[in-house]
This record gives structure tokens, sequence and C-alpha cells, in this order.
């Protein structure tokens, strides 16, 4: 869940060189009858899809390539139908869009009973929130409280001791940006608390959505914004980090897997794969992603976050570019 779309230039000279040297996460090698996958997934979630997809008898028939989701996003976007890849797993409101723009995907026509409505042509495999992350070593050291709310790292105490990331790097910080506009507005009062952030974060501000984990893990800040299942499996490790659900609220952003509308060419292949990811490999996508999207699925009640939350608007790459600017002080 990272990057610009300023990178999409290098994104794509990296997919080109991955192919050329038939490169890829499952460590296959590339050839015509190969499913081609591009995927913004995390490591444990591709993980999990790869021996799903394994488990099925289809190692060695796909070719999965990672990029950031902003650089993902952009070649959906510029390339539609002719894009490489036969399949993709990516944030659902660049699919959204993609398909909006493009008409760029099929519908998936097997059976998936989600706990809410979804589109046809996309079945979301992650749900992922944001949470406060808490350095408990470093804050005990300099006696102060752990804050409750987003709004609280804002306060002249956590001066310097605050990482987030910027929206234009990392989907993550769309969660915080979400969390703010929602319960403050994208006006003045909205404006205010977000600066306040921002200044006390000072040169913590990164491009990295799982950078501000990193530096709060290390000590090098205190507090921190980032992915709440990625916080739970530090404080399970015994690392002194905990969380705090803010005030604001928990907001999610969901993955999902798409196949793409090659017309005559379409691998039947692609339909088949996606079917396992989703039936096959939930059962170790959630483990890691704790909230439960499909029937017959729960979340783990001490992995629930405290204040689940939806946002108002659906999102969509038009929105997204509208809290960059909030975040940036800018005119949308």
């Amino acid at each position: 869940m990272h990057s610009t779309l300023k990178k999409l230039t290098l994104a794509c000279s990296v997919a080109l060189l991955l192919s050329a040297c038939g490169g890829s996460d499952n460590g296959t090698t590339a050839s015509n009858e190969q499913i081609i996958i591009y995927t913004n997934a995390d490591d444990e979630a591709k993980t999990a899809m790869a021996d799903a997809l394994n488990g099925a008898g289809m190692e060695g028939k796909y070719l999965m390539q990672t990029f950031g989701t902003s650089e993902l996003g952009g070649r959906l976007l510029a390339e539609g139908k002719n894009i490489e890849a036969d399949m993709v797993t990516m944030s659902s409101y660049f699919l959204d869009s993609a398909q909006a723009q493009n008409q760029m995907f099929v519908p998936l026509t097997f059976e998936r009973k989600t706990l809410t409505a979804y589109p046809d042509f996309y079945a979301p495999i992650t749900s992922q929130e944001g949470t406060i992350i808490v350095n408990t070593q470093e804050l005990a050291a300099k006696n102060l409280a752990k804050p409750t709310s987003l709004k609280d790292l804002g306060k002249p105490e956590y001066k310097d001791l605050v990482s987030i990331s910027d929206p234009n790097g990392s989907s993550t910080a769309w969660l915080l940006t979400q969390a703010i506009v929602s319960a403050y507005g994208d006006g003045p009062a909205g404006k205010d608390v977000m600066n306040s952030i921002i200044h006390n974060a000072g040169p913590h501000v990164e491009q990295s959505g799982s950078a501000p984990l990193k530096k709060t893990r290390a000590g090098e800040v205190a507090l921190g914004f980032g992915l709440r299942q990625q916080v739970v499996a530090d404080k399970v490790k015994g690392l002194p980090i905990d969380l705090v659900d803010p005030t604001e609220g928990n907001f999610a952003l969901t993955e999902a897997v798409a196949v793409v509308d090659k017309g005559d060419k379409t691998n039947p292949l692609a339909r088949q794969m996606a079917e396992i990811i989703v039936k096959e490999g939930r059962k170790g996508l959630i483990k890691y992603y704790p909230n439960a999207l499909y029937e017959g699925e729960t979340t783990d009640a001490s992995q629930r976050s405290a204040h689940p939350k939806q946002f108002a608007q659906p999102l969509t790459t038009d929105l997204l570019e509208q809290h960059k600017a909030f975040f940036h002080n800018q005119k949308p």
C-alpha cells in the first residue's frame, strides 16, 4: 500500500525488467502459458495467495509481480485492457476507478457470499484498518500519557515524537486523513487538526506506509499511525509496541482480486485462480488480516478494532486526490 504516481515510469521499467528476467514472487520462470498476476499486496498476503494456488495444483502456472499501490493503479488507468496482467489483486477504489474509466474487468461468476455488497467484477481478499502506534517504553521514559485520539497527536507534548505517512506516497495515510475529515470536516477545524499532527511529525512524515511502524519500533519516535494488523503482530511478538484505536474511528481499505477482460484471449485459468484465492486463500489471509469478509467467517474478538467506521462517500481516486490536497493544504 505505498508509492506515488510519479514513480510510474520507474515501476514500468522494473516490471519490464522482471518480465525480461523471468523473475517473480513465487520463484517460477515466466512462460507464455502462465497467468500473469499483478499485485500491490504485502508479503504476508502474497504468501497466503501463493500457498492457496500451489495447494490447488497451480504451482508453475502463474507469475506474480509486485507493485506499489499508486504504481499499479497508474498502470490500470493508463493501460486498461492492454495491461500485461491477466489478473490483479489491488485496492478496491483503484479497481472501481479503472473499471469506470476502461471497462477492463470481466464479471466473476463463482459464488461468493460477502458480508457486504461488492461489484460483480471483483471479490474482496483483505480489509486493512488504521490505528495509532505506541512505543510503550519511549512514552514511559518521557513520562507521557497515551493519546486517545488522532487530535491528541497534535498536542505540544508530542512534538517530534510522532511519525505518519504522506498520502502522496502511501494509501495507509489515507486512513488517517479519512478519519480526520470524517470527525472534523475538511474546513478550518479539520485542517487545524491535520496541520498540528504534521507539525509534530516534523521530519517523520514518510512516503512509505510501514515506515511509521518501523520508526516507532526502533524508538526513533514514540507514536505513529499505521496498519492495525501490523501493530498487533509486533505486540504478539512481545515488542514494546501497543496500539490505541482512535476515537475518530478505525477506517478500512479493502483489497480485492479481479480478472482482466482480454476478449477471446481471456484465459479461463485466471478466473479459476481468482476463485482459488478467495475460497482457499482466505483461510491464510484472515490469520493476518483478521476482519471477516465472507459469510461463515468471524473476526477474532481479541483483534477486533474498537471503533470500526466506513467513510460516508464512495472511495474513488478522485476523492483520494481531494484528500491529498487537504493533507497538503492545497486546493483540490
